[in-house]
């Protein structure tokens, strides 16, 4: 088998025009978002704009990162101290580090094959701790059946925030990720559908919620100079009452943003093509699983996943080098020890230790790989062949 030579790192180019309007900014000094003259929208402002039109929301906040979108939203919903907040057993470390960060609990959901919400154990964990909200994650860009999570959610009162750092641009039923909820959270990460290197938003219909959020984002008196904000008389009191946590966005990294923004469609069906091709190659693989993507589903196919639910410890640690002295990059959430980026919630001390037999049991067999953009479709066929090679010839020996 012919090794694999690309980088499972390496992202395309920053386009042409995004680095020109960077330039710009860089030129003309104002790269602070509050940094602009009488009326003008500096690019930060024009970007929340053009993100809430994008995502089809009222309102829209540019910040930092991802993570800090998590935790200004829960902050913003009233989520503080000794507060309980439903999660994903399975999912990155962020999104129980913003439950940690504002003091509150994060009580673990177990998932499904594939890889997916539990809906009867969120119904009975609901019953059992009166959680104040639901921080959802669409861990590696796998929706639930939204439509029957908003039911659950309702029917006891939870408010939704949507962690969508992996679901920009997706759908359920036509309706975009992040809009189920009170608000949805966005990451413009190296490694996310747009890039930045760090950054992030956070969008909402709720104007109060959003005006919360401005400032905590460090706004001072200057929300007006937002691009997607509710009117001035929504901040009367919110603005004396709500303490700056600094964390917004700078024009250079909107600047970035704004144009690759206008490319993101397209991108999803370059993602999609190079997603469902390396499935449709495996899901004939003896021993594999790829999860399932429901017809109410758009998604977007920027890593992939699959599950061998009958190996051992010793055959995923035998896939995942084998891959590797193949050139394939495999990531295995149910190794001992977090590695990189991967870790389950065995891992987060800051979490209180839970039994999640269902979940453990389905990350013990989950492997994850990232699909660049910068990969042919003749290299994800070339990384799919690897993959079924190696897993095989594990499955063979594990046979005999």
């Amino acid at each position: 088998m012919q090794p694999f030579t690309g980088s499972f790192t390496q992202q395309e180019p920053i386009p042409e025009d995004a680095i020109s309007a960077a330039v710009e900014v860089m030129r003309s000094g104002r790269l602070h978002r509050y940094n602009t003259v009488g009326d003008e929208l500096g690019a930060a402002a024009e970007l929340e704009k053009a993100y809430a039109a994008y995502q089809g929301s009222k309102y829209c906040l540019a910040c930092t990162s991802g993570g800090y979108a998590m935790q200004t939203a829960l902050r913003a919903l009233g989520i503080g101290a000794g507060d309980r907040v439903l999660t994903n057993g399975f999912t990155l470390a962020p999104v129980p580090g913003a439950i940690a960060g504002v003091g509150a609990e994060a009580v673990l959901v177990e998932i499904t094959a594939d890889l997916v919400l539990d809906l009867d154990d969120l119904e009975a964990k609901i019953k059992a701790v009166a959680p104040k909200a639901m921080l959802l994650s669409n861990m590696r860009g796998h929706l639930c059946d939204m439509d029957a999570l908003c039911g659950v959610l309702e029917t006891h009162g939870v408010p939704l925030i949507e962690d969508c750092a992996h679901t920009m641009g997706a759908s359920w039923n036509g309706k975009k990720s992040g809009s189920f909820g009170i608000a949805g959270c966005f990451s413009t990460q190296t490694y996310k559908h747009l890039n930045s290197g760090e950054g992030g938003f956070l969008t909402s219909d709720d104007a109060e919620f959003i005006a919360r959020a401005i400032m905590l984002s460090g706004s001072y008196m200057l929300y007006e100079r937002h691009g997607a904000a509710p009117p001035a008389e929504v901040f009367t009191d919110i603005r004396l009452d709500t303490p700056n946590m600094s964390g917004r966005m700078d024009n250079l990294r909107a600047s970035i943003l704004l144009t690759q923004l206008s490319q993101l469609e397209t991108n999803i069906d370059r993602w999609n093509a190079r997603h469902d091709l390396i499935a449709d190659r495996l899901r004939g693989v003896n021993s594999v699983y790829v999860p399932h993507r429901p017809e109410e589903e758009r998604y977007v196919g920027s890593s992939f996943q699959f599950l061998m639910p009958d190996a051992t410890p010793e055959m995923m640690q035998q896939v995942v080098h084998g891959a590797k002295a193949l050139g394939v990059e495999l990531k295995w959430f149910g190794a001992d020890s977090p590695v990189g980026f991967t870790s389950n919630h065995q891992s987060w001390r800051y979490v209180p230790a839970q039994t999640l037999p269902k979940t453990d049991a389905i990350l013990a067999g989950l492997l994850d790989m990232r699909i660049p953009l910068t990969f042919s479709l003749e290299d994800c066929a070339h990384v799919a062949d690897i993959i079924a090679h190696v897993v095989g010839r594990v499955t063979q020996k594990g046979a005999a």
